[in-house]
């Protein structure tokens, strides 16, 4: 098994790629060790000291690290990991875990708006986010105010802030004229 790494906008983050599907569908985000007993692939990543997040999409392993330690110590003990994990015949997922952290649902009069926007999300934002190892999910709508929550890489990226004023702010508001901001929002 060969696994390749990808580095991400996120110093603090690196995507790991084992060549074969990680989740047929959604995505599962493990901000902390104390989520993961939901994935056995998760709990192994983050028995190697100096993990701080895990996060899996359809094709990738995005891990988050702590600042004091050094992606060189890092990266051989999580390749020794995911490679352990895929040939152990596990399942990435315990069976009944929840996966597919997508979209929150809405019930309201703006229905039509929300919908829009889950849209613009699923077909321009969240592929492009994917390919950094992160997700983008919707939250709310309130009175013009697009709430998101940023997943994997995006999580406490430096550079998420401008990719979610610039590009998806006026991405949205570009094709929905009632979305008058966005915001992140923390799960």
């Amino acid at each position: 098994m060969f696994i390749q790494t990808e580095s991400t906008p996120n110093p603090a983050t690196l995507k790991f790629l084992p060549g074969q599907t990680v989740l047929e569908m959604g995505t599962a985000d493990f901000p902390s060790p104390e989520g993961a007993s939901a994935s056995p692939l998760a709990t192994r990543v983050f028995a190697v000291s100096g993990v701080t997040g895990v996060f899996f999409g359809n094709d990738f392993v995005t891990v988050t690290k702590d600042d004091a330690v050094d992606w060189d110590h890092l990266k051989p003990a999580i390749l020794g990991a995911i490679m352990e994990h895929f040939q152990s015949g596990q399942p990435v997922m315990a069976d009944g875990a929840q996966q597919a952290s997508g979209h929150a649902d809405h019930d309201g009069e703006d229905g039509e708006i929300v919908g829009q926007i889950k849209e613009l999300l699923d077909s321009r934002v969240r592929p492009a986010v994917a390919q950094d190892g992160g997700d983008i999910t919707f939250h709310g709508f309130d009175r013009g105010v697009v709430y998101l929550h940023m997943q994997g890489a995006c999580a406490g990226c430096p550079s998420s802030t401008l990719t979610l004023k610039m590009g998806i702010e006026n991405l949205l508001r570009h094709y929905i004229p009632e979305v008058t901001e966005v915001r992140p929002v923390a799960v």
